[in-house]
């Protein structure tokens, strides 16, 4: 595939794949993005997973021509990007290798050798000239390994965005965002205050194409992808909805959750609902952050809250979640404590701000769990 006249894409699509990084559902699978820039001298940037080095190879040496490359430059090492950089190097021996100092000692950990007589060690705002085409490299730590760098090319104003505006799926007919926030949220949505860090450097660049290492390479409305990464990073909601998530054992809890979602749908609200025992809890998380309010409803389980929602409130908070208002159903049947649980769990999270109400189910909804839905949906509506 051709990006540009002097740009080609040499990466692969993997429909084998069931989990990525071993944990998160990709039904449509995933790319792993590869390019080469062709010019006096030619570069290479970032390899593809070990699965699939003889098909990565045959596209890199169609795009080649007959030539051969003068630089492999390494964003990132993450061995989905990093498998073959040693078939790379087997294959083009004279090729000199780019990348920060922080890739060259992994290099040294996956590899036993940091490829010394080989390498090319850049910094922010290094510089490397092909001919008519001009890299330069900005670091990017935490985004989201610590020896990342992302390439801008100056000519065609070009940036290529390592994991950054990555995406999982191979269908491009699709819509970006919710594939990108599931994909965004999970691998990254950590490291909030260093993608701003980023964004800073990326927003000061004239950037006409983006070219991430996985998903669509991004052409046209870049301040639309731009400006959702800045929301997402920034941790401030896409839009007004409530997101409501149980954890049910025998499905009295799965039936107030049910109840309240209908009631505020009924109001005009739009509701996210998840059975964290059963959903994708990926989707399920990244919907959290996605909209401005939360309801949490969990049976009480061992005196605390039933396992779905213990993984649930754990990868909400390593992500850094905050500015959203949160209500809380606990359920019991002897001694509900569900709720302080859940609220003491989400203690490391700032800026919260949890309801009034907070309903407690007594093994079963009664006519008084009825009024304390409506004075919860009330809450949530103001």
């Amino acid at each position: 595939m051709q990006v540009t006249n002097s740009i080609k894409y040499i990466g692969v699509e993997d429909k084998k794949i069931d989990l990525f990084e071993s944990q998160y559902l990709v039904p449509d699978g995933i790319t792993y993005n590869s390019y080469v820039v062709i010019d006096d001298k030619i570069a290479v940037i970032d390899t593809v997973d070990a699965k699939y080095t003889d098909e990565w190879l045959r596209n890199l040496e169609a795009a080649l021509d007959g030539r051969t490359p003068d630089y492999l430059v390494v964003q990132h090492m993450e061995p989905d990007h990093s498998a073959n950089i040693v078939n790379f190097v087997a294959s083009y021996p004279d090729s000199k290798i780019v990348s920060s100092k922080k890739a060259f000692d992994m290099m040294k950990n996956f590899f036993g050798t940091d490829f010394s007589d080989k390498q090319i060690v850049v910094t922010e705002g290094s510089v490397l000239s092909l001919g008519a085409h001009e890299f330069v490299f900005y670091t990017a730590p935490m985004v989201h390994w610590p020896e990342v760098i992302v390439t801008y090319e100056k000519s065609e104003k070009i940036i290529f965005s390592a994991d950054g505006f990555g995406k999982f799926g191979t269908d491009f007919t699709k819509p970006w965002a919710d594939e990108a926030r599931r994909y965004y949220i999970g691998i990254v949505g950590k490291y909030g205050a260093q993608v701003q860090s980023l964004l800073k450097k990326l927003t000061a660049l004239d950037i006409s194409i983006i070219c991430p290492l996985h998903g669509p390479v991004i052409t046209e409305n870049i301040g639309y992808y731009v400006g959702l990464y800045d929301k997402w990073s920034s941790y401030q909601p896409e839009e007004e909805g409530i997101v409501i998530a149980y954890a049910s054992i025998y499905g009295n809890t799965k039936k107030v959750s049910e109840q309240l979602s209908e009631s505020l749908k009924q109001s005009g609200s739009t509701v996210a609902i998840y059975d964290l025992a059963r959903c994708d809890m990926a989707e399920a998380v990244s919907d959290a952050f996605r909209y401005s309010k939360l309801v949490l409803a969990s049976a009480t389980y061992n005196a605390t809250v039933f396992p779905p929602m213990r993984e649930y409130i754990s990868k909400l908070a390593e992500r850094g979640f905050t500015g959203r208002t949160v209500g809380l159903i606990e359920n019991g049947s002897w001694a509900p404590t569900a709720a302080k649980v859940m609220k003491e769990m989400l203690s490391s999270c700032k800026g919260l701000t949890f309801t009034d109400t907070v309903v407690r189910v007594l093994s079963a909804p009664n006519d008084s769990t009825a009024a304390q839905l409506d004075s919860l949906k009330n809450e949530i509506l103001k």
